[in-house]
């Protein structure tokens, strides 16, 4: 919940198509839909203000159109006792947080609550809340958890890191211990986000249900932390999203007339199909009717709610215009969800190139705000978009054929963290590469190393794969097929700028097959992309 700055970028073509991360041991599940009290209220809250919000769901078609959960952020607390059990504040919540959680139960949603790291609230920090003072989960984490989820009966929780920002708590110690006392609580079902404003590392794709990658949204389309940046934030995150495990994009600062219908069209639209949780973040006593129009359509809505859970990946981009897409409905199906944003201040022209997607024939697109068919096409189906406005479609073709091209910046880096990446892997600009992306900084350690997931062959047999690379020097990169290891050895282009390629043949299972790059002692040369071709089945 804490707030920064950053500058923004310019027009994108991306095409985002499916990538499935880490499984954990819990249930797959969609991301979770519903409301939460911070961006319009901050520490304002009340009980009749929960309750209102709760009636407001049912009233006005957002439970019917999936949204359940009814969040009460930053603003409860009534600091601790002598004995060191939490208290509500009771001005604000005279009947106590339970009988609002049973009011939420009875209407048929979800009860989510707010919580801390560290020992004191961000409320406590920026908005003088003086009751959330010694109001965190550390030092209490299962004595919370236990009276959250056993004694109240909620059902969600948010956990921020402001207090513990200030104290310095390493992350993943501290959130595992959150988790822990979740599941020591013995409620099933709880959701977990946490809420750290960056990707902390990949350890958080095993504990928490969803994550949050951004500093706080702010109420704006362009300019730092405004729908833009967040977007681009989470352009290159795909591989750490799977069934039950999502990049949050922050509640959505739709419907608190700033935004142009435009822009809250592309707001809602990429946030569905980038698979972030969708939390409304304005007063929806008041929503204007426009925006309950967006955000209850169904079509839309399943993008995000699809059962194969993927996010969205970029294909190309051009500027600020970009094309996102990913598999929906059957893995390794025909069909395809796309998204044609415009970021810049201008209408543009943009294309999806069925080639580019593995659809084959005639494809037939329908348009998802319209809800309309439009036409059955070959090779490309184009449209004029209007400025920061988003095409939402549904594509599905005669037939479909394996992916064979996999850029760098969508592989898993196993070591990645956005918080102090120090030596680790990760995605960095690259102006001559086929994405614009490379990894770089990749092995040095058995631990740092980058993995394509689900690369799948429809038939299994021998490949030629083609390692694109920069390498101003002479490395080594090991290649890692199923368990089974090549070395590419002394792999040098003289200059960093230079690209280079080198092929070996390998063996692909049919199926799914994991390919992995590493170098385990020493780095290796920085990846543009990986390429297939089959030579025998």
């Amino acid at each position: 919940m804490k707030s920064t700055t950053k500058i923004i970028g310019t027009c994108i073509t991306i095409l985002f198509l499916f990538s499935q991360c880490k499984h954990s041991e819990y249930n797959a599940k969609t991301p979770m839909m519903g409301w939460s009290s911070w961006n319009t209220f901050r520490v304002d809250i009340n009980e009749n203000l929960i309750k209102e919000t709760a009636d407001a769901m049912v009233e006005k078609g957002l439970k019917a159109a999936g949204y359940t959960f009814v969040n009460i952020d930053d603003g409860y607390f009534g600091g601790r006792d002598t004995l060191g059990n939490l208290q509500y504040h009771t001005g604000k919540f005279p009947n106590g947080m339970k009988a609002v959680a049973d009011y939420i139960h009875a209407k048929g949603l979800r009860a989510g609550l707010y919580s801390e790291a560290g020992e004191n609230t961000c409320g406590s920090i920026y908005d003088n809340d003086r009751y959330g003072v010694g109001s965190g989960l550390y030092g209490y984490e299962n004595q919370d958890c236990e009276l959250f989820f056993n004694q109240w009966g909620y059902d969600y929780i948010k956990v921020d890191y402001c207090g513990a920002e200030v104290q310095g708590l390493d992350e993943k110690t501290q959130y595992t211990k959150i988790r822990n006392a979740i599941t020591n609580s013995g409620k099933e079902g709880i959701r977990f986000n946490v809420c750290r404003w960056m990707f902390p590392g990949t350890w958080v794709t095993e504990i928490a249900d969803s994550w949050r990658i951004s500093y706080d949204i702010a109420n704006k389309f362009d300019g730092n932390l405004g729908i833009f940046d967040i977007v681009e934030k989470n352009l290159y995150m795909s591989a750490y999203a799977s069934p039950g495990h999502f990049n949050d994009m922050d509640m959505m600062q739709i419907g608190r007339n700033t935004l142009t219908i435009d822009e809250e069209k592309s707001h809602f639209g990429l946030w569905c199909i980038l698979c972030s949780p969708l939390m409304i973040g304005c007063d929806l006593r008041t929503i204007p009717q426009r925006t309950l129009d967006i955000i209850t359509n169904r079509e839309i809505i399943a993008l995000n709610q699809d059962p194969l859970g993927l996010q969205a990946q970029v294909v190309s981009r051009s500027g600020k215009c970009i094309v996102l897409a990913k598999q929906i409905e059957t893995a390794q199906g025909k069909v395809r969800a796309v998204a044609l944003f415009n970021g810049e201040n201008a209408a543009h022209s943009m294309r999806i190139n069925f080639n580019d997607i593995q659809l084959n024939g005639n494809v037939t697109v329908r348009d998802l705000w319209t809800k309309k068919d439009v036409g059955s096409f070959t090779d490309y189906y184009e449209i004029s978009v209007p400025a920061h406005g988003t095409a939402m479609l549904r594509v599905e073709g005669e037939s479909s054929f394996d992916k064979t091209a996999f850029e760098g910046e969508d592989a898993f880096l196993n070591n990645f963290t956005a918080i102090n990446p120090v030596n680790n892997a990760r995605v960095s600009e690259k102006s001559n590469a086929s994405g614009g992306h490379i990894i770089s900084r990749l092995g040095g350690s058995p631990d740092n190393w980058a993995e394509f997931r689900n690369v799948h062959s429809s038939t299994g047999g021998e490949y030629e794969l083609t390692v694109y690379y920069y390498s101003a020097e002479e490395r080594n990169l090991s290649v890692i097929i199923n368990d089974k290891e090549h070395i590419m050895a002394n792999l040098n282009t003289n200059d960093w700028d230079t690209q280079g390629t080198e092929t070996i043949l390998i063996k692909l299972r049919k199926g799914n097959n994991a390919i992995r790059l590493t170098n385990p002692t020493e780095h290796a040369p920085d990846i543009d992309k990986i390429e297939l071709k089959l030579i025998t089945m």
